[in-house]
């Protein structure tokens, strides 16, 4: 099969890039996997463009959620509570993480265990303050394939938030990790990256998360789903490597 021009990939992984991200599947580990499983050019760049790649994606998304991020922003110590787990992690161990717990697999079938145990809990109200545990979760999704919207939705479903309270409470701690993790990244690579690729990549994102925003909106029912769609894309990614 003949493999689509380079911008056409891009494009394609960005409207991918939007759907993913409001769900909670790893949008990280679909634009890792979908072109390794197509066999694209995408899946054989350099890590640093594959790295400049991830963020227009992100940022893309990042934009088309904005108006939705603050308008879910929660209280300012669980805010701050939720920051700050991620940030002391990622700042001392992000090497370590990407390098050594890279393995896209386990971090798929962590998360979908998580979200398929999490959401048999009956939600019988919320815990005074759950930005701590929520902090944990966004630092355990770190590690690839996990996803910091699945981590949240998971722990907020374990403490007892119903599943409306749990997505609302997810995409309200998770959006400034999102942005700021981004920002950095972004500032980083701003010397040496390709604009045309990162143009395409932050366009296609943010027309795929606004669609996906219409069709979908942020409210999420049961997560075995999701749990079930993330065990599928790692028994083909495996499938693939043996191949």
């Amino acid at each position: 099969m003949r493999r689509p021009p380079e911008l056409a990939q891009v494009a394609a992984l960005g409207l991918i890039q939007g759907v993913a991200e409001l769900l909670p599947v790893s949008s990280s580990a679909h634009i890792a996997a979908v072109p390794q499983l197509l066999g694209w050019e995408v899946a054989e760049w350099d890590a640093a463009r594959r790295k400049e790649l991830e963020v227009a994606l992100h940022a893309g998304a990042a934009l088309a959620l904005a108006p939705e991020l603050l308008r879910l922003l929660p209280d300012a110590k669980t805010l701050a509570l939720s920051l700050a787990p991620p940030v002391i992690v990622g700042g001392l161990f992000e090497r370590v993480i990407e390098e050594r717990m890279g393995d896209l697999v386990a971090g798929l079938l962590l998360g979908a265990t998580a979200l398929a145990l999490a959401d048999q809990v009956p939600g019988k109200g919320s815990p005074r303050d759950p930005g701590l545990f929520l902090g944990l979760a966004q630092a355990a999704a770190l590690v690839p394939g996990v996803s910091r919207s699945g981590a949240t939705l998971a722990v907020a479903r374990a403490l007892g938030y119903s599943r409306a309270e749990a997505t609302r409470l997810s995409f309200g701690v998770a959006g400034p990790v999102l942005v700021g993790a981004t920002a950095l990244k972004a500032w980083r690579g701003r010397r040496t990256a390709d604009r045309k690729l990162v143009g395409a990549g932050v366009a296609a994102s943010f027309v795929g998360t606004r669609a996906a925003l219409k069709l979908f909106g942020l409210e999420r029912g049961a997560l075995w789903p999701f749990a079930l769609e993330r065990v599928v894309l790692a028994a083909l990614v495996r499938y693939r490597r043996r191949a």
